[in-house]
């Protein structure tokens, strides 16, 4: 998958929201040392073709960017969970998921 968006800076998280109010936004925060995390990243890459283009698609590493999921849970008002995908539109979230309930079909439904 070549559409992942390296989440690496706190400013972009403004970005998201704004990016949100044309376009659905996903975040995918991922622990690279969890196979549940790893197992979920595998299931988002095979089904990608049921959300690709219908969203601008962010991967946090959580290992060297815990700062930036700290952020996001305050900002977005969630509570931080590992795997995660949080779907934005107009600047609000609109779906948060979390391990083994992370599927590209149930994410299509809320793009």
């Amino acid at each position: 998958m070549n559409d992942w968006i390296n989440l690496d800076s706190e400013d972009t998280i403004t970005d998201i929201i704004e990016s949100s109010k044309n376009k659905a936004q996903i975040i995918f925060k991922h622990s690279t040392r969890c196979g549940i995390s790893e197992f979920a990243k595998e299931r988002i890459e095979k089904g990608y073709d049921q959300i690709e283009g219908k969203a601008d698609f962010y991967y946090l590493d959580l290992l060297n960017y815990r700062n930036i999921s700290n952020l996001i849970a305050e900002r977005l008002n969630v509570i931080h969970q590992s795997p995660q995908i949080i779907i934005l539109k107009d600047g609000e979230v609109v779906h948060s998921v979390t391990h083994h309930s992370i599927q590209p079909e149930g994410i299509a439904k809320f793009l």
